[in-house]
């Protein structure tokens, strides 16, 4: 019997199976391609889910943590608490000079008057808003103390020397545009002086910072 027809038909056969082979073995391939995709995909997604949560909240903390501890009061704070402190020592600062003058005292006594009186009203009126916290007078001014003395220290030099300085002034009645103008200017400088001395000492904790605390 003559085998070579079936012999032939043999190689067409697998011929015609290698490529199904080879079609199964790309289809693998191909779902192994796209695993390995899925894979990726989930590393890479994950990835992305620790380095925007985890570092990001870590970045966030960080910068919450540098700014509690900077340790910086705005200029605003500071012209706020500047402005407080001047309104009680421009009233005591005032009424001396206007006593000192009314009475024709020395120029010494008057100035000693105003500085007494300017630390009575400063302290005065932190503790008018100290005590609607509910602290009772001596903590009140324990807090008035502590937070005004500096600046109010700062404002009565400032203040008095512009005073003692400008020719006249201290000698100047009440009723002459000099005497105003003098006590106006006083009071201006001392603002200005004073606003950054109190934005360090508030960033310090000191100063009208503790204040703040019963403010809330």
């Amino acid at each position: 019997m003559d085998y070579s027809p079936h012999s032939a038909h043999s190689p067409s056969t697998d011929g015609h199976e290698a490529p199904a082979h080879g079609h199964g073995a790309g289809h693998g391939g191909a779902a192994h391609d796209s695993a390995a995709h899925d894979s990726g995909r989930h590393d890479h997604s994950g990835h992305a889910e620790v380095d925007h949560t985890g570092h990001g909240h870590a970045a966030h903390g960080t910068a919450e943590h540098e700014h509690a501890g900077h340790g910086r009061a705005s200029w605003r704070t500071a012209a706020q608490a500047t402005l407080h402190c001047l309104t009680g020592c421009a009233i005591g600062e005032v009424l001396g000079m206007i006593i000192g003058t009314a009475a024709g005292l020395h120029g010494g006594v008057t100035v000693a008057l105003s500085i007494a009186l300017a630390f009575v009203f400063g302290y005065a009126l932190t503790m008018r808003g100290v005590l609607k916290a509910g602290v009772d007078m001596r903590q009140a001014l324990k807090v008035a103390l502590a937070a005004d003395t500096v600046s109010i220290m700062v404002m009565e030099v400032i203040d008095n020397t512009v005073m003692v300085v400008v020719p006249g002034a201290m000698d100047a009645g009440l009723a002459t545009v000099l005497f105003w103008a003098a006590l106006a200017l006083s009071l201006a400088l001392a603002f200005v002086l004073t606003v950054p001395i109190n934005r360090w000492l508030i960033g310090k904790g000191l100063g009208h910072a503790v204040v703040h605390a019963y403010h809330h």
